[in-house]
Formats: structure tokens, sequence, C-alpha cells
């Protein structure tokens, strides 16, 4: 009896160990409905995999401590989304959003939050049955409508573009002051400055040309563009084959209202072909011109810094030339000091000649003839060297 009451004391670094696993199996994510109402979930991947319907392997593309490429993935009932910081999984109905807390996922929450039930919303004096004065106005809207999953996307891509954007342009307002100022200074400062810039602009273009690939290759291929009309998918199915689907969160909308509002949302696309994706189609070639737009500025900002890089190659030049020039005129001038120095030394010794009697003028003129001759032979060396352009002018 004595045992009933009896405490196990607990390890702190098992603990700790505990706590971490628990943290790194559990993320948080932020729930939002048709209706723009957000809910934080702290919910384990198979509890996200078994709401969306989705593979590990597609799941991973949203993790973090991973290092994936930008990617947009349709799948049978939800679109997986990876651009940046904005890791999200969208469904015909809901959207999931990773990491709600980052300050630059908090404006994308928010942006949804105010788009999204915007075409959703039941206005007041619409009645299920369609006795409505203003019916021919709710058929237009109906008519002028994207489907959910689209304008969830449309937010994304219109939030990651602007992103990348504001970057490119903050990078555009330091680099082009610091080039100019390298060009009228070459010092180890701003060499240092630029280079830095450098290094931003190269990871900034790599990051929008992934974005920039990921929209080219979807407006490419149909069938994928085809695999993000959840809507139209969820419409065709039938109602026995959704009935089993997960509705574990209070928050979530029945089966029957997602059926009622994809089919609202994509009445035009199912009367159509369903291979049909010129709406879709319209909204990533917007949003391809954009960041098209953004890699362009980059692409300028690039020739820039190599055009700078080769003014200052050629500054480099001339001075290395002005060094070659003066080590030239230092060494042309020692070879002629040399040859005057060897001619007044020969004759300068104290040996006895015959030919050196009674002729004392002979080293006057001998010395300003070698004088004369070394003069002569250094203008000809620099003349030739200027000549063949081993030297600046």
């Amino acid at each position: 009896m004595a045992r009933d009451g009896y405490v196990v004391p607990v390890d702190p670094q098992q603990a700790v160990v505990t706590a971490k696993k628990k943290a790194r199996s559990s993320r948080s994510w932020m729930l939002l409905d048709a209706t723009g109402q957000g809910t934080v979930l702290d919910v384990d991947k198979y509890a996200i995999m078994h709401r969306v319907q989705i593979h590990a392997r597609d799941l991973r593309i949203l993790d973090p401590l991973l290092s994936y490429p930008s990617t947009i993935l349709g799948r049978e009932k939800a679109i997986v989304l990876n651009l940046e910081h904005i890791k999200a999984i969208i469904t015909s109905d809901e959207v999931l959003l990773r990491d709600p807390c980052d300050e630059h996922v908090i404006p994308v929450v928010e942006e949804l939050q105010r788009r999204l039930p915007s075409e959703n919303a039941v206005r007041p004096g619409h009645s299920e049955g369609g006795e409505n004065p203003g019916g021919h106005n709710e058929d237009a809207g109906e008519e002028d409508e994207s489907p959910f999953e689209f304008r969830a996307l449309e937010v994304a891509l219109e939030a990651i573009c602007s992103y990348l954007a504001a970057r490119t342009t903050e990078l555009e307002t330091a680099a082009y002051p610091a080039l100019d100022e390298l060009t009228s200074k070459i010092s180890s400062r701003n060499l240092d400055r630029v280079r830095k810039l450098k290094s931003s602009m190269t990871r900034l273009t790599a990051r929008v040309q992934k974005v920039r690939d990921e929209l080219e290759q979807l407006l490419d291929d149909d069938d994928d563009m085809a695999d993000l009309y959840l809507s139209r998918k969820l419409a065709g199915a039938s109602p026995v084959s959704v009935s089993g689907a997960a509705n574990w969160f209070a928050a979530s909308p029945t089966i029957g209202s997602k059926i009622s509002r994809a089919s609202r949302a994509s009445i035009i696309t199912v009367r159509g072909d369903e291979n049909d994706v010129e709406e879709l189609e319209m909204l990533l070639e917007a949003y391809f011109m954009q960041i098209d737009s953004t890699l362009n500025k980059l692409t300028t900002l690039r020739e820039y810094i190599d055009d700078t890089e080769d003014y200052i190659n050629i500054q480099l030049d001339n001075h290395r030339n002005q060094l070659i020039q003066l080590e030239l005129f230092l060494s042309s001038g020692t070879v002629s000091l040399s040859i005057f120095s060897l001619i007044t030394a020969i004759f300068g010794m104290n040996i006895p000649y015959t030919w050196n009697e009674h002729h004392g003028y002979m080293f006057k003129w001998v010395v300003i003839f070698s004088g004369i001759f070394t003069s002569v032979l250094f203008i000809l060396v620099m003349s030739y060297s200027r000549y063949k352009g081993l030297v600046g002018s």
C-alpha cells in the first residue's frame, strides 16, 4: 500500500527529447473555411493526410526543414502549394496554411480571410427556393464567380509575386547607388559591398526563377492545369463516393454543402468541356507575366553589374599599363646608364695604350658620344614600346 503514493523521478533529458519529438510530429496549421473563419490546428501529419487525403510524399514537400523547390501539385481532392514561405493545402472549400504565426505568412492569412468569403457569403434576402426579386443579379454574380480553390490560389500567387517584387525593388534601390559609387572610387569597402549585393541578387534570381519555371510548366501542360479544378472533380463525383470522407473537425462544412457550393461555383465548367482550362490559364498567365517582369528586372541588374565589372577591369588595365610604362622607363634608363658607365669605365682605366699617347681629347669626345648614343637608344626604345602598344599614351 505504501507504493501507491510513490513518485517515479523523471529524467530531464528524456523529457526534453520527448518534447522535441512531440513538437516535431505536431505542426501548427491555420484552417480557413469558405466563410473566411480561421482556426489554428496543432495536429500531426497523419491527421492532415487523413483530412485532405494526400500522400506522405506530398506532405514532405511542405516541410520547412526540407529544401524543396517551388511546387504546385494537383491531387484528387487537394492542391499542394509550396511557394517560398507560403506552404498550403487547398481543397474545394478550405485552406490549410502552415506556420501561420510567421511574419511573412500573417499578411497572407489576412488576405485570405478578406477575399475568400466575398463570393460565398450568404446575402440577406436570398432564399433557398430561389424566390428572390434580384435573382437575375445573383445568377450574374454566380456566372462571374471563380471556384474556391482558384481564389485561394490567386491570393497565394499574388502574395508571392508581390513579395519577390518587393525584394527586387529593395535590391535595386541598394545596388544601383553602390555600383555608381564603385565606378567613381574603387576601394575595398565598395568592392565588398558590391560583392554582397551580387550574392543577394544571385540567390533572389534563383528563387524567382523557380517560381517562374513552375508557372511555365503548368501553363505548358493542360492535364496538370485540369488537375487543379477541384470543384469540377467534386461536382462530377457521386454523393455515394464521397459520403465516407473525413469530417472530424466541428468547423468543417458538411459533404452536402461541399457538393452544393462546388456545383454552384463550377456550373459553367461542368456544362463545358472537362479539359477546358481557359479560366485557370488566364489566372496563371497574369502572374506569370508579373514574375517574368521581376525576373527581367533582375536580369537588367545583372547586366548592369557585368557592365560595371567590365568598366572596372578597363580601369585596372589602364593602371596596370601605367605601371608597366613606369617600369619600362626605369629599365630603359638603367640600360642606357649602364652602357654609358661601361664606355666611360673602359676609357677611364689606368692601362697604358700606345694610341692614347698625345690624344688626351679622345676621352672627352668618347664621353660625349656615349651620352648621345645612350640618350638616342632610350628614346628609340620608348618610341618602339608606344608604337607596339606596350604602354599607355
